[in-house]
């Protein structure tokens, strides 16, 4: 077998390559090669990668043999994808921008568990400009196109990084989320996207980035891949949770056993949080019903179901508006950036000063409390992915603050909350719209609750399974 032009090799997955990596079956220099060659092939049409690190990879995969740490390592030659508000020592982070950046001196600290596990980074993935809309589009970098239809988006602000593990250039990247920006590619590209609970994976070398609403963590194309990337990423310095086992809850939520062994109460909602204008697609009010009738028919007990949101979109929009603003300061050349990130920039510094500020942290546990007190009565909450499939390739690139704001809360209504809250929330695949892409549902977790959503995704792509869909490029 050639692995280079071995598609089913390409897709096998994380858990899969690094099975085969530690058997013995294929070398981590062989699988590099693998994914360097669908990058050369494919990204020039897709833009899914700022900056493609070929001899590193390879001199890491050499390395990575000859150390002898194949056989203990969770990630063993797993070529991974970092998007670029990720620091990577010896390389830049742009965050999408065309300010100089310095020089990373080291790995931020989730890059260091990922290459500690056998993980080999392979380049940098495109984002927004300040990772600011659901679209990826910048004047630095172009635009980023979705593998499942190149005149749409593959969604932000980690667009790139679902770009390129939708169609099999990387089995995983890495992404952040500050109001969905994991969740919302994975839903445009058909992957499995978890935001984690505020405090599992550590976001040092930055400091609580967007007022702690930020947190880092992967994409992936099955349940499986996803839990064990965020079992590797999860822990270390910066860190409040602690360690889990998320393979072994999605495993038994595969067999039907283990952590959905018993009933799980299951509240759907899709309101819209006041102040949201919006509303839902047919195809994605078809995809919430499929899954609220399967869930029943695993035997779960299934309820209409609203979280009390209150006026929580407003202190959130303030919060994502400042924590906008401190980025832009932090720039090294703030009037080198786009129109609209000025704009966005300046709405932020001057709607929400520095006591507003203290104000918003202040009141965030009574919102959060309110919020949370949901899962008083259920275990998990089901809403739409997004409102609809994925938007135009170009989003509302270049197009002012106030117009591209509008479009991003219609689209994504049900994501960002959960930023404030501090909850894991991950979006799942289900099914296609008419227009030929990905539908998708989000599952919302109490703090600290990933197991038992991996355990319920699991058991949910067992029963209609996705990954043997994958793109024709």
């Amino acid at each position: 077998m050639n692995v280079e032009t071995d598609e089913d090799f390409a897709f096998s997955g994380v858990t899969t390559l690094a099975e085969r990596v530690r058997a013995g079956e294929v070398s981590p220099r062989e699988v590099v090669e693998c994914f360097l060659a669908r990058i050369a092939a494919h990204d020039p049409t897709l833009n899914a990668f700022r900056e493609v690190w070929a001899d590193e990879a390879r001199a890491e995969a050499d390395q990575l043999t000859a150390g002898g740490r194949l056989a203990e390592a969770p990630l063993a030659g797993v070529p991974i994808a970092i998007k670029d508000d990720m620091a990577v020592a010896g390389h830049r982070s742009t965050y999408g921008s065309r300010s100089p950046a310095a020089v990373n001196p080291a790995d931020a600290v989730a890059v260091a568990r990922l290459r500690a596990a056998g993980a080999i980074p392979v380049g940098v993935t495109n984002v927004p400009e300040l990772m600011i809309f659901p679209w990826t589009a910048t004047d630095a970098n172009g635009i980023t196109r979705n593998p499942w239809d190149r005149s749409r988006s593959p969604g932000g602000s980690s667009g790139g990084s679902g770009a390129a593990v939708a169609a099999g250039l990387v089995p995983a990247a890495t992404g952040s989320d500050g109001a969905g920006s994991i969740r919302i590619p994975a839903a445009c590209c058909g992957l499995v996207g978890m935001k984690p609970s505020r405090g599992r994976v550590s976001t040092l070398p930055l400091q609580e980035p967007w007022l702690g609403l930020s947190t880092y963590g992967a994409l992936a194309r099955t349940v499986a891949d996803s839990a064990l990337l965020l079992e590797v990423m999860a822990g270390g310095e910066g860190t409040s949770l602690p360690a889990e086992s998320f393979s072994d809850a999605a495993a038994a939520g595969a067999a039907g056993a283990g952590r959905v062994s018993r009933p799980l109460a299951i509240a759907v909602s899709e309101k819209l949080p006041p102040g949201i204008i919006g509303r839902v697609a047919p195809d994605q009010r078809l995809a919430l019903d499929r899954t609220r009738r399967l869930l029943g028919e695993l035997g779960h007990r299934v309820e209409d179901a609203d979280p009390a949101y209150g006026l929580a979109a407003l202190e959130l929009t303030q919060t994502y508006l400042r924590g906008i603003s401190e980025d832009f300061q932090r720039l090294s050349d703030p009037g080198s950036t786009e129109r609209s990130t000025r704009q966005m920039a300046w709405v932020g510094a001057r709607l929400v000063s520095d006591r507003r500020r203290a104000a918003l942290l202040a009141h965030r546990p009574a919102t959060s409390a309110r919020i949370l007190a949901l899962w008083d009565r259920f275990d998990v909450l089901i809403t739409p992915g997004l409102a609809r499939t994925a938007l135009p390739a170009e989003g509302r690139h270049g197009r002012h603050a106030a117009v591209a704001f509008d479009t991003a809360a219609r689209f994504t209504p049900w994501t960002a909350l959960f930023n404030l809250t501090g909850q894991p929330a991950l979006t799942l695949p289900a099914g296609f719209g008419s227009d030929g892409l990905p539908l998708s549902v989000q599952l919302v977790g109490r703090l600290g609750g990933e197991a038992v959503l991996y355990a319920l995704a699991a058991q949910i792509e067992a029963t209609r399974p996705w990954a043997r869909q994958r793109p024709v490029l």
